[in-house]
């Protein structure tokens, strides 16, 4: 055993899908410690917060601490931010309407802007247009010099009574003095969740289902293939058939047609975990029963026979630990095998239960079926998609190592 894991160490390979793999449990068991809390919790009004640091507008007004910083761009970047991208191809479409031949795309907001001061007055008295356009002219107009004014007010509610407090421009306050500020590294999602929080808890769940899938087409696949290749005759025939009539039928298909009759209701992440690994284990059977084919008739097979030994144990000290280093492969391979399964259950809406656990795949779902895809909130799904790969490409690189160590026909 000390000489196998020796070797195991020495396979870069392996070590690196190792070191892969515990990072991310590592992950999933330390994040929810710092960051506790339900999360599938609504956190957003709104949906698809974009990432970053969110700061209470009513805390920040009101913080007592504040400091005047004169920021020589100050006004440019408030300017800019201001201008929204329906804005700015309005700007543009007056100037070519006023013929200012320019080659500024709509990204230069600060052209935009000095053309657009430059040459405001002389546009709006010549060009010809609606007055429904003139008019919503003169408001971008009139909101870009309300921006350049020395200060604003705000109304508060302080006590059920309205407030006017004077903020100054060059007032501000530092994120720590804030009463409440909000960190989302990577948003909200439909439903105004935070992604993050969410990922971490449903890339624990799917490893659980794929966790208790390996075990479960492991467990079946092993022991068919071990009574199948051992006792051979007519019980080699009758498994054969069985697992035949399995391999037919495209596991998937039948993992699709037993999850639909199930009802949502009964799908929890533990019974689709069994019901992948009861559908899963045909290809572990057949590798397992041509392997115990080829030790059934060693030497010291055939001394345990001739010494009375029960079949149990010949199974179990002559034959199993001869094929262990294969069954540990078999069975990362099957934990893989079900997390992509669950993930493309749930992609199909018949996954677990929506309500109470999230997976990989069901956070898949929702933003496909809240067309995150389409409007841009990249958060809502790519990280669900890095997760799963490097989930299975942890595993299929220990998988490999693993191979090389102890398959004499890749040994260097």
């Amino acid at each position: 055993m000390k000489n196998t894991l020796l070797q195991l160490r020495r396979s870069p390979k392996f070590m690196v899908g190792f070191c892969l793999f515990v990072a991310i449990l590592l992950t999933i068991f330390i994040y929810p410690l710092f960051f506790p809390g339900n999360p599938l919790e609504m956190i957003g009004v709104g949906t698809f917060a974009k990432p970053g640091t969110y700061v209470s507008l009513y805390d920040a007004v009101s913080t007592s601490r504040k400091e005047t910083l004169k920021l020589a761009d100050a006004d440019d970047k408030r300017l800019a931010a201001a201008l929204s991208q329906e804005d700015k191809i309005s700007m543009m479409n007056l100037f070519a309407k006023g013929g200012i031949e320019t080659d500024v795309t709509l990204e230069d907001t600060d052209e935009i802007l000095a053309i657009w001061e430059e040459n405001y007055d002389r546009l709006m008295s010549e060009v010809k247009m609606k007055k429904a356009e003139q008019r919503n002219y003169r408001l971008l107009q009139s909101r870009l010099e309300a921006l350049k004014s020395a200060d604003t007010l705000v109304v508060m509610e302080q006590g059920g009574e309205e407030e006017m407090s004077k903020i100054v421009k060059t007032d501000y306050v530092r994120t720590k003095d804030v009463a409440n500020v909000k960190t989302l590294p990577l948003g909200t999602d439909n439903f105004g969740r935070d992604v993050l929080k969410e990922l971490v808890s449903a890339a624990g769940t799917s490893l659980r289902i794929g966790l208790l899938a390996g075990i479960v087409a492991t467990i079946v696949g092993l022991s068919l293939g071990l009574l199948s290749g051992y006792l051979g005759g007519n019980v080699d025939e009758i498994i054969m058939f069985i697992t035949t009539m399995f391999t037919v039928i495209p596991s998937f298909v039948l993992l699709i047609l037993i999850s639909y009759s199930l009802g949502q209701d009964q799908r929890g992440p533990m019974v689709v975990a069994v019901v992948i690994g009861l559908t899963s284990w045909t290809w572990t059977c057949r590798s397992v029963r041509s392997q115990v084919i080829s030790l059934r008739n060693r030497d010291h097979v055939n001394l345990s026979k001739l010494s009375g030994h029960s079949l149990v144990r010949i199974i179990l000290t002559d034959i199993l630990p001869y094929i262990a280093s294969y069954v540990v492969m078999a069975f990362i391979l099957q934990v893989s095998s079900g997390i992509l399964a669950e993930a493309q259950l749930s992609l199909l809406g018949l996954g677990p239960k929506t309500t109470t656990t999230p997976t990989l795949g069901l956070m898949m779902n929702w933003a496909m079926l809240y067309s995150a895809h389409t409007n841009g909130s990249w958060w809502a799904y790519f990280p669900v998609i890095l997760t799963i790969a490097l989930i299975s490409f942890s595993l299929n690189l220990m998988n490999t190592g693993m191979d090389q160590v102890f398959n004499p026909a890749l040994r260097d």
